[in-house]
């Protein structure tokens, strides 16, 4: 599966993605990390690529009901990145099932 992870989650994340075969770019990757949400959305769209966000305008995008990438709306709040990478990594399973099985909206807490 193909993530892209928004800007403030840590490229540590793209690398844990990586890890567990699947292809992930951090937006710093593909342009400047201040891109706006809908040249975000429209880069996923493009490349099919799922986004992995902390930022509610993503999910508010996909209720919407227009043309959606899959999201992955992530409400931890702040934590340090071990941590987030801990909490994360045992989800990515579950997070390519669900968005396989058609889910544009994975919000997890």
């Amino acid at each position: 599966m193909r993530f892209l992870v928004d800007a403030q989650l840590p490229p540590a994340l793209v690398r844990l993605l990586r890890e567990h075969g699947h292809t992930a770019e951090h937006v710093t990757e593909i342009g400047p990390a201040d891109a706006s949400d809908r040249d975000i959305w429209r880069y996923a769209l493009e490349h099919q690529s799922v986004i992995v966000t902390k930022d509610k305008d993503f999910a508010d995008m996909v209720a919407t009901g227009r043309e959606a990438p899959a999201v992955v709306w992530v409400r931890t709040g702040d934590t340090r990145r071990a941590a987030l990478l801990a909490w994360f990594e045992p989800l990515i399973g579950q997070i390519v099932e669900m968005v396989s099985s058609g889910d544009l909206l994975i919000e997890l807490r």
